[in-house]
């Protein structure tokens, strides 16, 4: 007899689904324990509120996007590579929410949602913030000697990949993903 997945599972793939697809917002309780074939007492046994479970799906989706990046890093060898090993890792965690219709970046999506405060704010910050530390990681090992420039050149290149998420988001595929990722390559090719 098959393994049943867990109802914290089901609850956290439907509220994932649901999120992204309508917005935090508009998706109700009883939408996510109907799409996830559970009873409204298993979210409650799960998770404490909503807000919970909302964040729970914005750490869930923090990992993905994490995980994304790390299997795109170990193809890469270079520190040019490790760059654009993040612009690759959006595009692969964009191809996770085709089949809901892609909306651009989820946490983004959700934070819009959350009122000032909502540690589910701070999550998005964080992924945001490690983005633009990673650009400055491999920016360094790519120009030891650099120093102040290596932040500004980050901090481009951030605003570079979240300007170009959030245009893909309201296009709904990943073509500006990938435009981003071929100015990376020619603002690398000029340092």
């Amino acid at each position: 007899m098959p393994e049943r997945t867990p109802a914290k599972e089901r609850l956290l793939n439907a509220a994932a689904e649901l999120f992204y697809r309508e917005g935090v917002g508009a998706t109700g309780i009883d939408a996510i324990t109907a799409h996830a074939g559970v009873a409204k007492m298993s979210l409650y046994n799960n998770f404490s509120s909503k807000a919970d479970l909302v964040h729970a799906y914005m750490k869930r989706r923090l990992a993905e996007w994490r995980d994304a990046y790390r299997e795109r890093l170990k193809q890469a060898t270079t520190p040019q590579e490790r760059i654009l090993a993040i612009f690759d890792s959006y595009v692969d965690h964009a191809a996770l929410a085709y089949e809901w219709g892609f909306r651009g970046c989820g946490l983004l999506n959700a934070a819009a949602e959350l009122p000032v405060g909502d540690p589910g704010r701070a999550t998005v910050a964080l992924q945001k913030e490690e983005v633009e530390r990673l650009f400055k990681e491999h920016l360094l090992a790519l120009q030891p000697a650099a120093g102040a420039s290596i932040d500004e050149t980050a901090q481009h290149l951030s605003f570079l990949l979240e300007g170009a998420m959030s245009r893909a988001g309201l296009e709904g595929h990943d073509a500006r993903l990938k435009t981003a990722r071929k100015i990376a390559v020619s603002i690398l090719e000029q340092l």
